[in-house]
């Protein structure tokens, strides 16, 4: 009962799909992957994408600014680790970041715009 309120709650969270995770998407499409969107892991984890490279699958998380302290590129914010951890060795997902600098060094258009 308790359990359950306390799971609906930590999964009832609402998805906002930047375009700068629409990029990455079509990139690992554009890769040849076939990457399933907005995942819910078991223990609960939303996750942006899951592809599968030489037969295992792999946790892809689309890390923007606000996910860093001092928003630039700085160590990710504590709720950023935690989550990466937990996924990592609770789940026991390979999980991979893109970071947002990452992605605007490698010309993502959604970050044209920010000097």
């Amino acid at each position: 009962a308790f359990e359950k309120q306390c799971y609906d709650a930590f999964v009832s969270k609402k998805v906002h799909v930047s375009i700068y995770h629409k990029e990455v998407i079509s990139a690992l499409r554009s890769l040849g992957l076939d990457p399933k969107e907005e995942v819910l892991t078991p223990k609960g984890f939303s996750l942006d994408a899951f592809v599968e490279v030489d037969g295992k699958e792999v946790g892809v998380r689309v890390d923007g600014p606000h996910l860093f302290m001092g928003r630039a590129r700085g160590a990710p914010v504590g709720r950023t680790s935690l989550k990466r951890r937990l996924v990592a060795n609770v789940e026991g997902i390979v999980l991979v970041s893109i970071p947002h600098w990452v992605w605007k060094k490698l010309g993502g258009d959604c970050f044209k715009h920010q000097n």
